[in-house]
């Protein structure tokens, strides 16, 4: 009698890979095209790190270009040379890294990469889910706001207007207010009135007294001779 063998699992199938040549004819290198929408949003997120850091890269040496430009010490000027050729090698690695990204998303299948565009808002949840989570949301939170505001729309509706002697006793006490600022703004500019009028006569008597004090020296200076 024959022991059945246990069925061996099948072998999954590789990952696509897509030749990228790097320059015409020479350094050939392989790049594994992503094989999930998470993995086409982790190459986009890397990308944008590389892109950041490229810009940032580029800032610096613009900075020490214009420091070596502006300087006349032999020894700065080393330095600021060996850092600047430090960050051309830096800027080419990433430039390098963001074309290596940006071959790995154009090999990627059109529709996983629709997938991901479509899931990037919410990650790791499918188009079904995302419809779910919106559905609960609409009948959650939007649905009780929506009942509220119909019922106090409804309560206002069916208030009953205010009587008119309600708006002819705010009239009158309107009326009344105004007529007591008029009063009151009447009564504010004669006390400026009386305050600029004794000030007037306060500095006449002042010019008259100066004036008349010479007068009386010599008076009295003639009644000694």
């Amino acid at each position: 009698m024959q022991i059945p063998q246990a069925a061996t699992p099948p072998t999954p199938a590789p990952a696509p890979r897509a030749v990228i040549t790097n320059r015409p004819g020479t350094d050939l290198y392989t790049v594994a095209a992503p094989a999930s929408a998470r993995e086409v949003e982790a190459i986009r997120a890397r990308r944008e790190e590389l892109s950041d850091q490229l810009t940032s890269a580029n800032k610096r040496r613009s900075l020490l270009m214009e420091q070596l430009n502006s300087t006349n010490n032999e020894t700065a000027r080393l330095g600021l040379e060996e850092r600047i050729a430090i960050l051309d090698k830096r800027m080419v690695q990433l430039e390098t890294d963001i074309a290596t990204t940006g071959q790995q998303l154009t090999s990627a299948p059109a529709g996983l990469l629709a997938t991901a565009e479509s899931g990037s808002i919410f990650p790791g949840l499918g188009s079904g889910q995302v419809t779910a989570l919106g559905v609960v949301f609409t009948v959650v939170v939007l649905g009780p706001l929506a009942v509220g505001a119909a019922v106090i729309m409804l309560r206002r509706s069916n208030r009953a207007p205010l009587p008119p002697a309600v708006f002819t006793r705010t009239a009158d006490r309107l009326e009344r207010l105004e007529q007591s600022v008029d009063t009151i703004a009447i009564e504010i500019e004669r006390i400026s009135e009386g305050q600029r009028f004794v000030t007037k006569l306060l500095s006449e008597g002042q010019r008259i007294q100066a004036l008349g004090t010479p007068k009386r020296a010599e008076t009295v200076t003639a009644g000694e001779g």
